[in-house]
């Protein structure tokens, strides 16, 4: 009954409210420029909030859902994984001339080696229908003088918990390019002293992508496993607008013959 009677009360004031501002915007083109002013500061203070509501709203109704982890996995998966910048929102939100060595999130840092950087990065709220990630990355390469961009993920440390010679370890992404350019994906495994490296090239011929890293060519020790990063190298990306709309790992055992 409570419940129900603040319920009532709270229309009740918010219909008050509607009205007020109903009336003041029938009286502004009238008014006392003093009085106007007072009334533009209080229609902007008011402003501000409901921006902030909706702004959170928006983010929260949105599908898919923030915090959403579902991942298309192969069959026999142990193991899945979407990195923090395609599940939940990072701050910064965007940055512009972006430097080397750049953080994004925690896990993630971009590399390059250009004199003068023209390179923007914001973080972008996936809305379409089929999409699972809740966000994406999108990174607007102007003139680029460097050698080499590379976007480096830091893999968790359960994606090294029980990893053998026999997984094999999968990536898959959503790529989206103004104009098509060369992504490779470089898996470094960290043993010991050593640092075991695979190269795979993007098939970039549709939306979803996916490359696989077959640990049994490797000559890792399994025993002295540290851990995993991946590297996304682009080649030529001079005024390209890159859209990574989802990247997510898993790896499964490798059938036996």
């Amino acid at each position: 009954m409570l419940n129900r009677l603040r319920e009532f009360v709270r229309r009740r004031l918010h219909v008050r409210t509607l009205a007020r501002w109903d009336a003041a915007a029938q009286k502004a083109e009238r008014v006392d420029l003093s009085l106007l002013r007072q009334m533009r500061s209080q229609a902007r203070q008011m402003r501000r909030r409901v921006d902030l509501v909706t702004h959170i709203a928006d983010g929260r109704l949105t599908l898919p859902r923030i915090g959403s982890n579902a991942i298309r996995k192969p069959a026999q998966s142990d193991w899945a994984h979407r990195p923090e910048i395609w599940r939940g929102p990072i701050s910064p939100v965007g940055m512009a001339a972006v430097e080397n060595r750049t953080r994004i999130g925690n896990i993630t840092t971009l590399y390059h080696d250009c004199t003068i950087s023209e390179l923007t990065l914001r973080q972008i709220r996936n809305t379409r229908e089929g999409d699972l990630a809740p966000f994406g990355l999108r990174m607007d390469v102007f003139k680029f003088d460097g050698s080499f961009l590379s976007l480096v993920i830091d893999l968790p440390e359960d994606a090294v918990n029980g990893l053998r010679r026999n997984h094999i370890l999968r990536m898959e992404a959503e790529v989206e390019t103004e104009k098509p350019l060369e992504i490779f994906a470089r898996l470094n495994i960290k043993y010991g002293p050593n640092v075991e490296q695979v190269v795979r090239e993007l098939p970039l011929d549709g939306r979803e992508t996916v490359v696989e890293f077959d640990l049994e060519h490797t000559k890792i020790s399994e025993k002295r496993l540290e851990r995993l990063w991946l590297d996304l190298i682009f080649e030529g990306p001079e005024m390209n607008e890159i859209n990574l709309r989802d990247v997510t790992f898993s790896r499964r055992p490798r059938a036996d013959f």
